[in-house]
């Protein structure tokens, strides 16, 4: 009987482990079939596409830039084929051992390295990361040559280059590296391949049409990463070509006459507020800044007392001295405040009542009686010292904000400065001060809290030119997208300046004619041999003020605190085409330093007028 009870236990026993193996089974089974059925059928694409990503990758193909033009299609900014070598992580299994290789064969150096490094977490690790541009001959073929490299790649891209080096820099710009914040601004899909953006100038500000549309390609490489073949699937659509309305010939012209001094010269159309030509002084080569700025050429731009990257026509603010006149002298005339039969006596100097201190002219012996015409020609000073104090700051400030003074132009490159027009307001927001009427006074000469741009004076005297109609300068005037005709873009807004009696606007012009034409007049130095008809104001913009009874003796002061040079005009005075502001820094008088730039930036324009 205990045998036959051992039998059943031992049946039991074996029956429930065999149970439990099936069950085991039947599990494991199942894990397998629901694991498959993932695996061939409901993830099937997503498997494949991995099993393939070591062979196969979808990559965006970068579009080329677009080319900046002159008016007259001269070259600006264009492209030039070349080399870069690259890395990409995913294949290179030792990645300092790589580099050090290419090191050791003078193919890179030591910056690449760091380079590579630093912009290394911004790529994803199948991405062709740039080790080196503008490979030479000598070292691509050195590079083809020795092949021993997976993962190390030849490229050929598109390089920028500037072919006419630091020439209209302040408007072209220059291209760069991308930064994480350009990263975040732009587009991520369509800057995927992107290696530069602009970053100043035209180049910025139109980026978005320069850059063009990102394409996507797909590439497959064998089993030590080389590119065995490529495919299309989307192309590229490059970036739409740029024609400015800077005249190359008065921009290099103009750059010429400021070469070795600090200043600008801004020439626009009177008719249209077009901009032919804007330049700033010192410059700098924006070739250096391509493939990242060497740190000799950064400190070079960085400790510079000239500041080569200050784009004086549109940030650098100064006191517009004498050449604000006309416009004062405007207002007065279409306030009523004075007449064109006004006479002020000049002995020298203006007093306030009840006040001890002397306003000095510029001219200690005085201009004798002047209306408003001479006053003009000659800059009496008293004329305006007196205007000023019977206007008021606020009237003043009223009249003038009509020509711009005080606020942006609204020119299409960024960076813009608006410059100060003050008034009692604003000096009690900005000063927390009261207003005094000796700064009346000096506001009137263009001098004190005022401060104005080259690109404003020049954009006020042209409208001052065509009697009322204030424009928004421009740069951009044609675009071409690929394989299309040039169109023109629209023009800046403009507005009309009201105009009580156009008789005022008459006289203000006839004045600024009589300064280069009358016997007194502070240019009648440029009207020797002209050929066409010209209307001007000279300007001496003081860096520091005198105390009242102080001379100005220029060779006792440091160069930096010498007067500002200034001039503005326009001409034809019958029927003006074109307007122009001269400013150079530290230079003295405006008719002698500012002036014959000018006239000479004017003679190039007129004669390409009359060779057409």
């Amino acid at each position: 009987m205990e045998k036959i009870s051992n039998i059943a236990l031992e049946n039991k026993i074996f029956s429930s482990r065999m149970l439990m193996a099936f069950l085991f089974i039947l599990i494991v089974t199942s894990v397998l079939i629901l694991r498959l059925y993932n695996l061939q059928i409901s993830n099937h694409d997503y498997y494949a596409e991995e099993a393939l990503g070591n062979q196969m990758r979808t990559l965006p193909i970068t579009p080329t830039r677009g080319k900046i033009f002159d008016r007259n299609g001269q070259i600006i900014a264009t492209n030039q084929l070349s080399y870069r070598l690259t890395l990409t992580p995913e294949k290179t299994k030792n990645i300092a051992k790589t580099l050090l290789s290419l090191k050791q064969l003078n193919l890179i150096d030591e910056d690449d390295i760091k380079r590579f490094h630093k912009n290394r977490s911004r790529y994803k690790k199948f991405h062709n990361i740039p080790l080196k541009h503008k490979l030479s001959e000598k070292q691509v073929a050195e590079f083809l040559v020795s092949n021993q490299f997976i993962g190390i790649d030849v490229e050929s891209y598109f390089h920028r280059i500037y072919p006419k080096n630091d020439s209209s820099v302040h408007v072209a710009g220059y291209v760069s590296r991308m930064s994480k914040k350009d990263k975040a601004f732009y587009d991520k899909q369509n800057y995927l391949g992107t290696a530069f953006v602009g970053k100043v100038g035209i180049e910025k500000q139109y980026e978005t049409l320069l850059h063009g549309t990102s394409g996507k390609k797909q590439i497959e490489r064998n089993v030590t990463g080389r590119v065995i073949d490529t495919q299309i699937i989307q192309a590229a659509e490059n970036g739409k070509d740029l024609y400015l309305s800077i005249d190359l010939d008065l921009q290099i012209k103009a750059e010429s006459l400021l070469k070795g001094k600090r200043g600008s010269i801004v020439v626009v159309n009177v008719k249209n507020g077009e901009v032919l030509a804007l330049v700033s002084t010192p410059t700098y080569n924006p070739n250096w800044f391509v493939n990242g700025i060497s740190h000799k050429n950064y400190q070079i731009l960085q400790t510079s007392k000239d500041i080569p990257q200050l784009n004086r026509a549109i940030q650098g603010l100064y006191p517009p001295g004498s050449t604000v006149k006309p416009m004062v002298a405007l207002a007065g005339l279409e306030e009523g405040v004075i007449t064109n039969h006004s006479k002020t006596y000049c002995p020298g100097y203006y007093k306030l009542p009840n006040v001890k201190r002397k306003f000095n002219d510029w001219k200690r012996s005085g201009h004798g009686v002047v209306h408003v015409k001479d006053a003009l020609a000659q800059s009496c000073d008293v004329f305006f010292y007196d205007l000023a104090n019977n206007m008021g700051i606020d009237v003043i400030h009223d009249n003038l904000s009509l020509f711009n003074f005080g606020s942006k132009t609204g020119i299409d490159i960024p960076g813009e400065r608006g410059g100060i027009l003050p008034s009692k307001a604003w000096k009690k927001i900005n000063r927390n001060e009261p207003w005094y009427r000796g700064e009346t006074l000096i506001a009137g000469i263009g001098q004190g809290f005022m401060t104005s741009s080259p690109l404003q004076l020049a954009v006020a005297t042209a409208a001052l030119a065509n009697k009322g109609q204030i424009f928004q300068p421009k740069l951009l005037k044609n675009i071409r997208s690929p394989n299309q005709p040039i169109k023109e873009v629209e023009k800046g807004s403009h507005a009309q300046i009201p105009i009580k009696n156009i008789q005022n606007w008459e006289d203000v012009i006839e004045g600024m004619r009589q300064t280069i034409y009358a016997p007194k007049g502070t240019a009648r130095r440029l009207n020797k041999g002209l050929t066409y008809t010209l209307a001007g104001k000279t300007g001496t913009a003081q860096v520091f003020g005198l105390d009242a009874e102080e001379q100005y003796i220029a060779e006792k002061l440091d160069e930096r605190l010498r007067d500002h040079a200034l001039f503005t005009g326009f001409a034809p005075v019958e029927n003006p085409q074109i307007a122009i502001a001269v400013i150079v820094e530290n230079a003295g008088s405006g008719s002698s330093k500012a002036a014959p730039l000018a006239r000479e930036v004017l003679d190039v324009y007129f004669e390409k007028q009359t060779s057409y």
